[in-house]
Formats: C-alpha cells, structure tokens, sequence
C-alpha cells in the first residue's frame, strides 16, 4: 500500500498523490483493471489507501498522461483497447526510437557501451519462469532505456517512454507467443552487437522489425473474447 512506510515517503519528497500515481499507473499497466472498466472511487480510495484530493489529482495526471478517460469531469474509464490505436502507437515507436537510436550511436561512449552489455546481461538472466515476470519486464525496460538513453534529447526520451506505457498495456494483456518471444529474445542480443559497432542502418532496420514483431504479440489483446 501507498502509504504503508511514511518515513521512506517523507524522506524521498514524494506527495501521496505522486505515490499513488505511479501505483496505479502501473497497475493500469499491468492489466489489474479490464479495458473500458469505470473506476469507483471509494474503491481506489480502499485499494491505495489515501484521501480523495491525492486520488483525483493522481486520476487528472493519468488522464492527461492517455492511461484513463475522463468522461463530463464526473468519472474515469479505463480507455478500451483498439487494433488501431495500437497501430498507431507502434508506428510512432519506429520512427521516434529509430532517430533515436541514430542519436544514441552519434554519441554513445565506452561507458554507454559498458552499461549496455550490463542491461543486455542482466535481461539475458532475468528468470521468466511464474512469479518472476515483474524481474524480467524491470529488466527489459531497462534495456530500452540504456539503448536510447545517449540520444541527448531529454522531450524524445519522454514521448517514447510515454508510448512504450501505451503499447505494454496491450502486450501485457495479450496472450503468450513463445516463438515470437523467443526471436524478440534474441534481436535484444543483436541489437547490442550492431550498437557496439556502430551499424545504424542494421539497427534501425532491426528495431523496426523488433517492434513489429511485438506488435504481433500485442494485438492479440484486442483479438481475445
């Protein structure tokens, strides 16, 4: 719960409208609410113990951030899944990750390289297996992040991290694809290989395959039920 070690909240500076922003962001995320569900607030109040001020600040930002609809300034929805949208949503991943990945090779350095081995050894390890899924997504999104992160444009990284949040919402939702996750398994290790010498044209045509072949994975959400 949000508030379940006060002093660690004090001491980070964090409000507990940031808190349960980030709990429930993640919890959206993550598929813990059904797509189109409304929320009741007496219920968020219960679930991430906190006032009705902090909440529906939290609900505000998640709104303007595109995790919840707000519907006549009266209720929150959880926005419904779309084959369209998601459409959408991985064909701006390409052409924003791929600037930039051409950035990040531009000026990525020896330590940029040495925190990515690290990421790509640490996703490598991470153990999928039940009840471990949350170590491999912190890993994985790690990864992309240390890949992009040299690109020197802080709006870029912000605007990708915002539509990765979109698009895991529906991966996460999507049923299991065990040869397409064993081929995105593999370009992760590839992807390194081609940062390390510096092969841009490779690498952007190999992260655009990479998100097409997780939009394959994802829009299985849309197609179940």
């Amino acid at each position: 719960m949000i508030n379940s070690q006060p002093a660690e909240m004090a001491a980070s500076g964090e409000t507990a409208a940031s808190q349960v922003f980030s709990a429930l962001k993640q919890d959206l995320i993550r598929g813990r609410f059904a797509a189109g569900e409304k929320l009741a607030i007496s219920a968020l109040k219960e679930r991430y113990e906190v006032g009705l001020s902090p909440l529906r600040e939290a609900l505000n930002r998640l709104a303007a951030y595109g995790l919840l609809e707000q519907h006549n300034q009266r209720g929150f929805r959880v926005p419904p899944l779309s084959v369209e949208e998601l459409e959408d949503i991985s064909r701006l991943r390409m052409q924003l990750e791929c600037m930039a990945l051409t950035q990040a090779f531009q000026e990525g350095d020896a330590e940029w390289e040495s925190q990515l081995l690290a990421a790509s050894h640490r996703l490598s390890r991470a153990n999928k297996a039940q009840g471990e899924i949350e170590q491999w997504e912190q890993a994985h999104q790690r990864f992309h992040r240390t890949l992009l992160a040299p690109c020197g444009s802080h709006w870029l990284l912000r605007f990708i991290e915002q539509l990765h949040d979109q698009f895991d919402r529906y991966r996460r939702l999507a049923p299991g694809n065990p040869e397409i996750r064993e081929r995105l398994d593999a370009q992760h290790g590839e992807l390194v290989e081609l940062a390390l010498d510096r092969r841009i044209h490779d690498a952007r045509y190999l992260l655009e395959d990479h998100i097409r072949q997780s939009w394959e994975v994802a829009k299985g959400a849309c197609e179940q039920g």
